[in-house]
């Protein structure tokens, strides 16, 4: 008589659909679930596409995992920069897309209770009739999951004021590697009780447990908004306005810098103007000099009381550090100057780039800044940057002008050598590898220049008490 193999794919797939129901086990994914959008993941991957409907269904994939000894990816929206999505040959990807409920909004005690794969531009949506608004917004908000930014503790555009994601993150509904269920942190702002689990597991990457819900703070929408671009001769003139903001007392919700390359190549690829300035008579202040195009921009917003003073105060600021300053005073015109940040990433199709995450104490974005330019004429590499500026967090973005897309083909070497220079040069600045996006597999080869062997080791015991068998998202993060 033939035995079956219980940890065979047709076998877990079996017992999986018998547990979570025909719809929720997968046996031949799209494409699309193999990886993330910094890698696309291995043509040959097998794998089992799972996607339960609640929070039960995640405990029995888990479950049955931990029994077979299969290893699990948690995946959100696949919206992930660092490769930490990436199917293993063998193992279940679980999907948490179909987690959407929003529990409970509380306007009193300032909080939401959301699922993980709420979408993070929908909860602010379904917060706005109430007044209220979610604080983390990265530039993917209108596609990654709640989940997901957690996972790899997402900056945004409004970190500069708001703080990114942990800031926000009271408490986690979280699975353990076994099934089991755990609540960790608290519904108050305030709490000291035992270890901080919660923040411990934001940032983990799905390496010690998967989260399936969170108790966020939100906060109420601003009495006004006020959009601000600035428009400097150079990227160092534009770093130093940054300084100039520090000095001053004005605290800007968001610092966005883009470079001068950055601001040419969004220009060129969205048939725009931002390196150029517009009829000073239309749609702005006065408080402005002409200025020649080719140079750098910082496009800030303001936000709460008194907002005309805060922009007078800011327009000064940014006029004494050399800037062409406009205060934007349409609507339509400064919801699209915010929509060409946040998809500036898209920009310069048709070569082959490698969009970088590195973060320095934000005194020191000048000589970053500087330095991106001297490594990329040394390797030949096209260079520009895009910062969230109010917390020193910069995208670098490394390119070979004129060479064919291939996802499949390997980085090209100067580019690799190139993004290792941006990196170390960080680190020698007091800075960091991974401002936000997290290490996934992109980043492992570069832990050892930023941890020391004593924290990189205390990191594995804790994975470890967390996962003993080590099957959540192996070879990721750690």
């Amino acid at each position: 008589m033939t035995r079956t193999d219980p940890t065979s794919p047709e076998t877990l797939a079996a017992r999986l659909r018998e547990a979570l129901g025909e719809d929720a086990v997968v046996a031949a994914p799209e494409a699309r679930y193999r990886g993330d959008r910094a890698e696309p993941g291995a043509p040959d991957t097998r794998f089992l596409l799972v996607l339960p409907h609640d929070v039960e269904g995640v405990r029995a994939t888990l479950r049955l995992a931990h029994e077979t000894g299969t290893p699990v990816v948690p995946r959100g929206a696949g919206s992930g920069l660092s490769g930490g999505a990436v199917a293993i040959d063998g193992g279940i990807v679980l999907g948490l897309e179909r987690l959407t409920t929003i529990r409970e909004i509380d306007p009193l005690d300032e909080i939401a209770v959301v699922e993980a794969g709420v979408i993070t531009a929908d909860l602010s949506a379904a917060l706005a009739p109430l007044g209220f608004f979610y604080a983390p917004d990265p530039a993917s908000v209108a596609i990654s999951t709640i989940g997901g930014t957690i996972a790899t503790n997402a900056g945004g555009l409004h970190c500069a004021k708001y703080g990114v994601t942990r800031e926000s993150v009271l408490a986690l509904e979280v699975v353990l590697a076994d099934g089991t269920l755990l609540r960790t942190g608290h519904r108050s702002l305030n709490g000291v009780t035992g270890l901080d689990l919660t923040q411990l597991l934001v940032g983990s990457e799905g390496t010690l447990a998967v989260v399936v819900a969170a108790t966020v703070r939100i906060r109420p929408v601003p009495v006004a908004r006020c959009t601000v671009l600035a428009r400097f001769s150079s990227t160092a003139h534009a770093a130093e306005g940054v300084n100039a903001i520090s000095r001053s007392p004005v605290r800007p919700a968001a610092t966005e810098l883009l470079d001068s390359g950055a601001v040419a190549d969004i220009d060129a690829h969205n048939g725009s103007s931002l390196g150029s300035d517009p009829d000073t008579s239309v749609g702005t202040s006065h408080h402005q000099r002409p200025r020649s195009s080719g140079g750098a921009v910082l496009l800030l917003e303001l936000d709460g009381y008194g907002i005309q003073e805060q922009a007078a105060d800011l327009v000064d600021v940014l006029t004494g550090a050399g800037g062409s300053v406009q205060v934007i005073e349409d609507e339509a015109e400064a919801e699209h100057l915010w929509e060409l940040r946040r998809t500036s990433h898209a920009a310069g199709g048709g070569r082959r780039r490698l969009n970088e995450d590195v973060a320095v104490p934000k005194s020191r974005l000048v000589r970053m800044l500087t330095a991106l330019e001297e490594i990329g004429h040394r390797h030949g590499v096209a260079t520009s940057a895009i910062a969230h500026a109010g917390d020193g967090n910069l995208h670098p973005s490394l390119s070979l002008p004129g060479v064919p897309e291939d996802p499949a083909a390997a980085l090209p070497a100067p580019i690799l050598a190139a993004a290792d220079e941006v990196v170390r040069t960080a680190l020698d600045l007091g800075g960091t590898i991974s401002g936000e996006h997290g290490i996934g597999t992109a980043k492992q080869h570069w832990l050892d220049l930023e941890l020391s062997p004593t924290s990189r080791s205390l990191q594995r015991r804790l994975k470890q008490a967390f996962d003993p068998r080590g099957l959540l998202n192996p070879g990721k993060a750690l």
